[in-house]
């Protein structure tokens, strides 16, 4: 099971988490229902094709409804919700569920603080409802399968408790159900049935046909089944700094086994590395295990050279695995240590959040020379610093959150540069000729799409990579305010070098100067991040909030209503 944080500056964590895993348990607040954030992490888990279990939580608080929050993941989310379970009560007399699928209730012990539960009838004034419901769950199962919908139409009441978990199972595991139960995990009401779901109906590692990958030599497509007796694959997913073992990776294996001692072979940096030990995480505990197999995850220990995305694999069987995307930084924070004797200290802390969080970037400005982090929020960043402070002993002073804006440039124009220096003896030439444009819309990449167009020599082949390096280079600080270039395309056309005074650096100079003096003439332009954003508020303050919103220069797209609240979508 892996625990991870919903929240939107979390990007990462769900991203990850949601790669690697088979099923997933959503949780939904019965008060406040489908958030903004509930929307951003429902398309992700969309994208992985990940089955999942609706678990509505907090049925005790003043507000719950268990319906309404079904009712929103069909509508907001477009999905099929399915209610297998109806509530017993509700805020502060939530006592248990009915179960839809055996008709019988369960009431938790108060006594025990829900450790134990009791069978016992379903409450008078539910039959009706029951009844209604449970024969909607029996015709969304129904669909599925063609022996339950005859028995649906003839004889609903044969149908056994194994063959609707059968049908249900099926539907969840292609996507076409999402069940849907309730319950409090303050009050550890609803999580042993919700435990036992997931047991019945999410995937397990061994009903997955096999996982897709390319081999790098052939690029030809590559499946293992997720058996013991195919070559070893696994996925680095995460990566995390212990004070007692050092660098941990997280790692999934889809097929193979692997075992404490034996190497693996990382097929981006084309390296060997011994796997020292193997651990069984539970929380923050570690137990170390000989081996680790096919569908299992576990943390490894001994990777000098490791990143978040990473394939491991057998040398003799490579294979690439789908990597992980992870959204660019929205606001940066400049900062710095409060002591000159933690500059070191801060530097080894900063080096090791980045490997940790893909979300996570620090630079150091060059024209400030400020050590500037960025990364998915004001809450990402305050985490990050704290763990500075708690897990590096490194206290810092913080200026104020700068957007991350970038900049780009909308227009095309064509700049000869050449560059001369003479010393005494050796001394320096290069000479290039480029036309600078946006880049093509079929390029789709992003960062520098270099053309090289040089015909006859006019510049040596040994040369050409050091004009690309140095517009990569320079793309890293714009002219406008000094912010990064996302894309831009180089053509090089022509250019001239001299027998002894031209070198790969001098080219590298030439393509830089040539940057800085083109760019204005290319109609460069400011661009800022932009968020799609839902704001909840009490109607009497909405005025306010719509002053506020068009002062930052927020777009209006709409209102809605919801649980009493207005909806403000910009």
């Amino acid at each position: 099971i892996i625990d991870t944080p919903g929240h939107v500056d979390f990007t990462v964590e769900v991203n990850r988490s949601l790669r690697v895993l088979d099923g997933l348990v959503f949780l939904f607040s019965a008060v406040d229902g489908v958030e903004p954030q509930s929307e951003t992490n429902w398309r992700l888990a969309n994208n992985y094709n990940v089955a999942r279990i609706g678990f509505v939580n907090k049925m005790d608080r003043s507000g719950a409804d268990f319906l309404k929050v079904v009712k929103q993941v069909k509508d907001m989310l477009g999905s099929n919700a399915v209610p297998l379970q109806l509530p017993i009560g509700a805020e502060d007399n939530f006592k248990g569920v009915v179960d839809l699928i055996n008709n019988r209730g369960i009431v938790w012990n108060e006594h025990d603080k829900g450790m134990t539960f009791t069978e016992v009838p379903i409450p008078e004034d539910m039959i009706d409802e029951v009844a209604e419901w449970r024969e909607k769950l029996l015709e969304s199962v129904a669909d599925y399968d063609e022996t339950l919908m005859e028995k649906f139409f003839e004889a609903p009441e044969s149908i056994t408790e194994r063959e609707i978990l059968d049908a249900l199972r099926q539907a969840v595991l292609d996507a076409k159900i999402v069940p849907m139960v309730c319950g409090s995990s303050f009050k550890n009401k609803g999580v042993q049935t919700m435990l036992d779901y997931v047991m019945e109906l999410l995937p397990s590692p061994m009903d997955s046909e096999g996982v897709v990958g390319t081999n790098p030599d052939t690029g030809a497509e590559v499946i293992l089944k997720p058996s013991e007796s195919e070559p070893f694959a696994a996925l680095a997913f995460k990566i995390a700094t212990d004070p007692f073992v050092g660098r941990l990776c997280f790692i999934r294996v889809y097929s193979g086994n692997l075992e404490a001692g034996s190497y693996v072979y990382n097929t981006r940096s084309e390296n060997k590395e011994r796997i020292s030990r193997i651990f069984q995480m539970h929380a923050n505990k570690q137990n170390p295990i000989p081996n680790v197999g096919a569908g299992d995850i576990a943390a490894v220990v001994g990777f000098k050279d490791i990143k978040t995305g990473d394939t491991l694999c057998d040398e003799k069987n490579p294979i690439i695995l789908e990597s992980m995307n992870f959204p660019e930084p929205v606001i940066g924070l400049a900062i710095e240590p409060k002591t000159q004797a933690d500059v070191d200290k801060l530097g080894m802390g900063l080096a090791k959040l980045a490997e940790e969080d893909p979300t996570f970037r620090v630079q150091t400005d060059q024209e400030t020379g400020q050590t500037v982090i960025s990364g998915m929020g004001e809450l990402h960043l305050d985490i990050l610093i704290d763990r500075l402070r708690r897990e590096f002993k490194v206290e810092v002073n913080q200026g104020a959150p700068q957007v991350a804006y970038k900049e780009a440039i909308t227009g095309t124009t064509q700049h000869r540069e050449t560059y001369k220096k003479q010393t005494g003896g050796r001394g320096k030439f290069a000479d290039i000729q480029v036309i600078i444009s946006p880049i093509d819309a079929d390029f789709e990449k992003g960062g520098l799409q270099f053309v090289n167009e040089i015909v006859g020599g006019s510049i040596p082949r040994e040369f050409i990579p050091s004009v690309e390096k140095g517009f990569a280079a320079a793309m890293s600080n714009g002219v406008i305010a000094g912010y990064p270039l996302p894309d831009m395309k180089v053509r090089l056309i022509d250019g001239s070098f001299h027998a002894v005074d031209s070198d790969a650096l001098s080219f590298e100079i030439a393509a830089r100067s040539a940057f800085r003096e083109a760019l204005p003439k290319c109609k460069p332009v400011l661009m800022e991040p932009i968020m799609k954003i839902e704001i909840l508020t009490p109607e009497e303050n909405m005025g306010d909030v719509m002053g506020d919103m068009n002062r930052r220069r927020g777009q209006l797209q709409g209102m809605d209503t919801r649980a009493g609240s207005q909806v403000i979508k910009a």
